[in-house]
């Protein structure tokens, strides 16, 4: 790889609006699932049940997070609950795919979501021989990103050294921990809800608005 990812040996990558595109919107069917949980828990309105859900994830950067706080909700009913959803507007990208079979070195999921679905949804792109492993909710401990305590987590479970990592994510504030641990990083600007909250060039190395052209790119000068 030349410079100035010559020296990446572990690709990280997000998984939801970053591995396919946020007009995919598979969020929105997760959010609706979501509220009705809440609604049902909480014994409020769709409403009522949104303000809450949304407070909880600003608060705690998932809706998850402040339900096991506040009301000691099993995560993995949680968890099965909201990503019970058709996955059928998930469609496989060609070009995605071909980038993430010539990159060298690692490759691995750094996701807020679950294994079960993190599987689901790389099944559907085509991707699900592409990554040495899924870094998950369960596995940080519920502490989601971009909480320190989740990259620490990453960094001791898988081995990786951060000087010689890179990580693409949608959501900009979830670059910074990874910059602060000596990563490089990138912003997949795709115009996804709240992507560009908290942005600041000082963490983000690299701003890219679609992955597989910038794989394509990447992988083409390689080869070139």
């Amino acid at each position: 790889m030349r410079p100035p990812f010559d020296h990446v040996r572990t690709w990280i990558f997000d998984l939801d609006n970053t591995l396919y595109p946020a007009e995919t919107d598979l969020f929105a069917l997760i959010d609706e699932r979501m509220g009705t949980y809440v609604a049902e828990l909480m014994k409020v309105d769709l409403v009522e049940a949104r303000r809450i859900q949304k407070a909880y994830y600003y608060q705690h950067g998932t809706t998850l997070a402040g339900l096991m706080l506040d009301h000691g909700v099993d995560p993995h009913h949680f968890l099965d609950y909201v990503h019970d959803i058709d996955m059928d507007r998930v469609q496989p990208c060609p070009v995605t795919a071909a980038g993430l079979a010539q990159l060298p070195g690692r490759k691995l999921i750094f996701t807020n979501g679950d294994v079960k679905y993190a599987s689901r949804v790389l099944a559907r792109l085509g991707l699900d021989d592409q990554f040495e492993a899924i870094h998950d909710i369960h596995a940080t401990q519920y502490q989601p990103k971009p909480h320190e305590a989740a990259y620490a987590s990453l960094i001791d479970a898988l081995n990786i050294d951060p000087a010689t990592a890179l990580f693409v994510d949608d959501l900009a504030r979830n670059l910074r921990p990874a910059k602060q641990l000596g990563m490089t990083t990138v912003w997949m600007n795709n115009g996804s809800d709240g992507g560009n909250h908290d942005h600041d060039h000082s963490y983000i190395d690299h701003e890219i608005t679609a992955l597989g052209e910038w794989l394509a790119a990447l992988t083409q000068e390689t080869a070139g």
